[in-house]
């Protein structure tokens, strides 16, 4: 299948990043390549940085990236090894990091990566396909405690407990195997008035497992400082986020970026020492417009959020 992902905010990220024609640009989740080429366009003497845990994405970007080979350094790795990445290439310094931290339109709808609840897959979600754990695997070996915490604190889903005592009591049976077996048992746990009223039922429980199986918000979460730290003067990072959970871990980070002082609010003067790092550009996050939410549904729960290092 093509690698077809509509870039999200791509207008907004290109403004927020202010992109110097000689400067060293980083996009920490490449995908294919959307945002990576409008930042390309508008380098001279620049250079882009690219990365992606997906093979599929990394093939897709390099051939779209192709008229600005001598300009861009494609790697497959995960952007939270983003600093070892470029000190391997002997970048210390860079003018600005872009991340979409969205699962991509490719990765949705292709049925063997088994990321969707639409469709009748093998449960797999990884991101990473050289990884070895599954989400098959991870259903049917965390106990119901470690499912019961993971759909409650990932997905955000009041039916945690009955979900993850239903997968129980299905393994029981039989091995969980496929996105469609799991849909079904997840159905089986909310009340059908409740589903009536509500979204997908098996949305926030897939969306959990993801995470999990990722270690999306750890990865974030222990990597934004170290990103932060990696621009130069003047330098931005903007990074789109698609649920509450992202985006509070950004909101957070860049706040204590801007506002690092760790001394009594009722000290006269700071004794800490810890200076500011930068200033938040977007005091709120950035949202897509009107026309783009119609044409694209999966970017109607974007936010952007950017930071500019001082």
């Amino acid at each position: 299948m093509e690698f077809k992902h509509r870039s999200v905010l791509l207008k907004e990220c290109i403004e927020g990043l202010n992109i110097r024609p000689d400067g060293i640009y980083v996009d920490g989740t490449l995908g294919g390549g959307g945002h990576s080429y409008e930042i390309c366009r508008r380098l001279a003497s620049g250079r882009l940085i690219g990365i992606d845990r997906d093979g599929a994405a990394i093939e897709a970007a390099s051939d779209r990236l192709s008229p600005f080979r001598e300009k861009t350094t494609v790697i497959r790795s995960n952007y939270t090894e983003m600093k070892a990445r470029l000190l391997e290439l002997g970048i210390e310094k860079v003018q600005g990091i872009l991340l979409d931290l969205g699962v991509s339109s490719y990765q949705l709808d292709t049925l063997e990566r088994g990321f969707s609840y639409k469709y009748d897959a093998p449960l797999d979600m990884r991101m990473d396909q050289r990884q070895a754990m599954t989400a098959k695997e991870l259903v049917n070996t965390y106990s119901e405690a470690e499912l019961f915490h993971m759909i409650r604190n990932y997905g955000e889903d009041r039916f945690a407990k009955n979900i993850a005592k239903h997968i129980v009591a299905a393994r029981r049976q039989k091995p969980i195997e496929t996105t469609g077996e799991l849909t079904e048992i997840i159905k089986r746990a909310i009340p059908m008035k409740v589903q009536a009223s509500m979204g997908h039922p098996a949305k926030k429980t897939f969306q959990a497992i993801r995470i999990a199986l990722n270690g999306e918000l750890e990865g974030l979460e222990n990597s934004l400082d170290e990103m932060i730290g990696l621009l130069d003067r003047g330098g931005r990072i903007c990074i789109i986020t698609f649920h509450s959970l992202e985006d509070r871990i950004v909101k957070n980070a860049f706040r204590r970026a801007e506002n690092p002082c760790t001394c009594p609010k009722e000290f006269p003067v700071c004794v800490c020492g810890k200076k500011p790092l930068g200033t938040v550009i977007t005091r709120r996050p950035i949202v897509p417009s009107a026309e783009e939410m119609a044409e694209n549904k999966r970017s109607k729960s974007a936010k952007l959020r950017i930071f500019e290092h001082i």
